[in-house]
């Protein structure tokens, strides 16, 4: 499976196309429906949360580099993507074990993985390891949130009642706001990436973010945690050093890293970087 330049000359939706059809896609209970999920490779697991109001589509840059090595398993989160609602929560630990559930029932019991969750995924991912026993090997938050820590507002264009030109013109706003350092970088995949991942989203995720949720959740992980950064991530910059002081005082042995020039989207904007970091993170601290 050969990895995709950013400007991959194919059109998106051939992209994304093909991806989805080199998957294995299973489902599992969520809710009053089910929960999708896509595995591709074989291997040992690396586990694949995608951000709020996202889908498995947030890794398409991440999963051919990364399934040469791995099995790669990505859900598309409760209420987002091809995923029914979960039932009501008020908080994030309810919907960490619906999906810890699932990953369970995939991989069989005990089976040992690696888990990375992007955004939201990171606070969902700090739940799962909240929970998890010695089957969750390690936890790799990108972009992370909810570590008590006040994050610029980032002003997001509404996209629901408009169409064409105006529609893609928003979500290029959305995502040079948010989830890009340069606005240069978005092609054609982000923004129909963009396009699927909106049109598919119910669970609103933005509530948790600027809460302690992740910090007091990642407190009782028992296994090596990592924290990653896009340097110019829209919802750290310019204090991403303060994020790993609040990740190292409940987690003193945390590993850290910053990935130059990058955006809050740092899988996909700096995809080759961060395939090699999160790999490298994974041998040094792991050994695979």
């Amino acid at each position: 499976m050969p990895d995709m330049p950013m400007h991959h000359p194919e059109a998106p939706e051939a992209v994304l196309a093909a991806l989805e059809a080199a998957a294995r896609r299973v489902e599992t209970p969520c809710g009053a429906g089910s929960m999708a999920w896509r595995l591709w490779g074989e291997g040992e697991p690396l586990v694949l949360f995608h951000g709020g109001s996202g889908s498995w589509r947030h890794w398409a840059r991440n999963i051919p580099r990364l399934a040469r090595h791995r099995l790669v398993v990505c859900p598309d989160l409760p209420g987002l993507g091809e995923s029914a609602m979960p039932p009501p929560a008020e908080t994030p630990a309810p919907v960490a074990t619906l999906v810890r559930e699932g990953l369970a029932g995939i991989l069989g019991p005990g089976t040992r993985y690696d888990l990375c969750g992007f955004s939201f995924g990171a606070l969902l991912a700090g739940h799962v390891a909240a929970q998890a026993g010695e089957e969750l090997r390690s936890v790799t938050l990108v972009g992370a949130g909810a570590l008590g820590l006040k994050r610029q507002v980032t002003e997001l264009v509404k996209v629901r009642s408009v169409e064409g030109e105006v529609r893609i013109a928003a979500h290029r706003h959305n995502l040079a706001s948010l989830m890009f350092a340069d606005a240069r970088n978005i092609d054609p995949l982000a923004l129909a990436i963009q396009e699927a991942n909106t049109q598919a989203a119910r669970f609103k995720s933005r509530g948790f973010a600027s809460s302690t949720s992740l910090k007091d959740a990642v407190a009782r992980a028992r296994c090596p945690v990592a924290l990653l950064y896009g340097e110019r991530d829209a919802i750290a910059w310019p204090e991403v050093e303060l994020r790993f002081q609040a990740l190292r005082e409940v987690q003193p042995e945390a590993w850290t890293g910053i990935i130059p020039g990058a955006g809050h989207w740092v899988a996909y904007e700096a995809a080759e970087a961060f395939n090699a970091m999160l790999l490298d993170m994974l041998r040094r601290r792991i050994g695979l």
